[in-house]
């Protein structure tokens, strides 16, 4: 091989290289910038999902604690809300979230409380039906910043 043609062709290849370089580092930081913009998203519309459950619960837990009768569309709209949520969440955060409904049902056929005995039950802390689904959601959202 003539001498000549080796300068060349190690420019060559080092252009080669020094391209190939760079064309997987700006492929590696968009496939770590598209990851993290999607678990980001992910994150947001399940702490929105949860939010939506929390308040809808919340409400009809303090009816059911005042009322013998629940409404039904009110009920409808929570057990939607959970089977949104069996599409994107963990097995824990479901089964927490029916222990919800089946407390708030159960609730609805118990004597209703006055006011004083709300009270105590806020005071006492004697039950917070979405405490442990809280808790749950908040360890699946930190585990889902973990991945």
């Amino acid at each position: 091989m003539n001498t000549v043609y080796l300068p060349a062709l190690a420019a060559l290849a080092g252009s080669t290289i020094g391209g190939l370089t760079s064309f997987a580092s700006a492929w590696l930081t968009l496939h770590h910038q598209d990851r993290a913009k999607r678990l980001s998203g992910e994150k947001t519309r399940r702490q929105k999902l949860y939010k939506q459950f929390i308040d809808e619960a919340s409400k009809l837990y303090a009816d059911a604690l005042v009322h013998d009768q629940a409404e039904v569309s009110a009920l409808v709209s929570v057990y939607a809300l959970i089977n949104r949520m069996r599409v994107v969440s963990s097995t824990a955060v479901i089964e927490k979230a029916d222990a919800v409904i089946h407390l708030i049902i159960d609730t609805y056929f118990l004597p209703n409380k006055s006011l004083s005995e709300v009270r105590e039950l806020m005071n006492g802390h004697a039950v917070n039906p979405l405490r442990a689904f809280s808790e749950e959601c908040r360890a699946e959202l930190h585990a889902l910043n973990d991945r």
